[in-house]
């Protein structure tokens, strides 16, 4: 059985920018995250801070954060923020290779974006059949 390390579960404010003052940029990264591996809570504290907690053998802040880019979230870029981000990135990347978890392991944002490009509804579907798609 293995024990508990404190050290693997992390809890860390995402600050967005605030482009827009009906925008929620926080509550809407706390829904997408909910379906990710790894991350064990996500409440938004204000409509652009993001209160999260994650296990780090699972998942990194650093694809959260890229996974949050990708969909289209605006991430605060003062100074404090990137610094803090930065040594965020680098201390959890020491810890995990330290633990065996290689980069590129934790495959659960790429698995999110895939499930959400299956639900939408989007005109980049091919209605024929595989077999005539191979005609061409």
């Amino acid at each position: 059985m293995e024990t508990p390390d404190p050290d693997r579960i992390k809890q860390r404010q995402i600050h967005f920018r605030d482009l827009h003052p009906e925008r929620n940029d926080a509550s809407t990264a706390a829904s997408f995250l909910a379906d990710v591996d790894g991350v064990l809570r996500a409440e938004p504290l204000s409509p652009i801070v993001l209160d999260l907690t994650y296990d780090l053998q699972r998942t990194c802040l650093e694809e959260i954060n890229d996974a949050l880019a990708e969909l289209g979230l605006h991430l605060d870029g003062a100074l404090i923020f990137k610094l803090r981000r930065s040594l965020y990135y680098y201390t959890e990347g020491t810890y995990r290779e330290n633990h065996g978890c290689a980069r590129g392991d934790s495959n659960s944002t790429k698995r999110v974006f895939a499930k959400r490009w299956e639900n939408l509804e989007h005109g980049c579907r091919d209605p024929r059949p595989e077999h005539w798609r191979r005609y061409l």
